[in-house]
């Protein structure tokens, strides 16, 4: 398979933070290559870098053998962006949106009429397409950049949580548009906080963390670096989860803290969860679940924690909010 995404070491301070260190990894044609990580993570960051919109501190990247530092240019007549904020003019139609991004590169009138409105055709916005985009739902205006990011026919897109603060059923529709992307060849690089998005859409991915890549794979590959299954078990205390702990631990198992959850790894929940309820007796139990591997634990084994814990970002979520309403 032939490289289209080639990144190179790429890193970037801010000031003296680094919020990307040392980041390497290569995307084939036609893949799509999940960054999983949570918020703070160094995702968007990297999408910057790679799109142009920040220059890296150190290293390089290659889109189509185009340098993202030296030919910027050539980088972004290739690339798609959508952005992990809304773009589009709410004053405008969507039409007009559309018709602009394809002013802006390059095409003439009547080609970028045509260009404009074959854009929203794909995303399914052509009935809409003379709508005010301040009537649009958040679901037609995250269509709408992505439409916006297609109107040159790219044959690479770079997708910033395009499906944030979305409901499930409109998340499912924007799947199913990235996976038409693919059967069409499109090269992409998705970030995401959410779990089943990765599982679902991505070929690989790299989980991410404080800026650096701690492991890459396919779900599957990452999916058996998990030894074993998990119960948690939930108390109303970190005290009563502190003395819990001491006490499974005595079955030689693998007990983890995590606040007043109590986390034990075994190489099968149905052998060793007889001994945890006997133990549990006359304790009082806020919940017990036992979870099968999947691509939290794979993140909590690499990074120590849970990815739920810092993926909501408040201040993101209501600036997007206030947007759709």
């Amino acid at each position: 398979m032939s490289i289209v995404i080639e990144a190179d070491r790429l890193t970037k301070y801010y000031g003296s933070i680094q919020a990307v260190k040392n980041v390497s990894f290569k995307v084939f044609k036609g893949e799509i290559y999940a960054l999983l990580g949570p918020n703070g993570a160094g995702k968007t960051t990297t999408i910057k870098m790679l799109s142009t919109l920040l220059k890296p501190t150190s290293g390089d990247a290659y889109i189509l053998g185009y340098s993202i530092i030296r030919d910027s240019l050539n980088v972004r007549k290739v690339i798609g962006v959508v952005p992990q904020d809304l773009t589009a003019d709410d004053e405008l139609t969507g039409f007009y949106n559309v018709y602009i991004q394809a002013r802006l590169y390059g095409y003439p009138h009547g080609i970028a009429l045509e260009r404009a409105m074959r854009a929203l055709e794909i995303v399914g916005l052509a009935d809409s397409a003379n709508r005010r985009v301040s009537s649009y739902s958040g679901g037609m205006r995250r269509r709408l950049e992505i439409a916006m990011s297609l109107v040159h026919d790219p044959e690479v897109l770079l997708l910033d949580e395009p499906t944030l603060g979305l409901d499930v059923q409109t998340r499912r529709l924007m799947w199913n548009l990235i996976r038409d992307f693919k059967k069409q060849g499109i090269s992409m690089i998705l970030t995401t906080h959410y779990m089943e998005e990765a599982e679902a859409l991505a070929d690989r991915v790299a989980i991410i963390d404080y800026g650096e890549i701690k492991a890459e794979g396919s779900p599957d590959e990452l999916k058996r670096k998990v030894k074993g299954d998990r119960v948690y078990i939930e108390l109303y205390s970190e005290d009563d989860a502190q003395n819990l702990q001491l006490e499974i631990s005595k079955l030689g198992v693998d007990v983890k803290l995590d606040s007043s959850i109590v986390i034990v790894t075994a190489p099968s929940a149905s052998d060793i969860l007889p001994h945890i309820v006997g133990i549990l007796a006359g304790k009082k139990i806020k919940s017990i679940n036992i979870v099968k591997p999947n691509l939290e634990e794979v993140f909590l084994d690499i990074t120590g924690k849970r990815l739920r814990e810092d993926s909501f970002d408040a201040f993101k979520y209501r600036v997007f909010t206030h947007k759709i309403r």
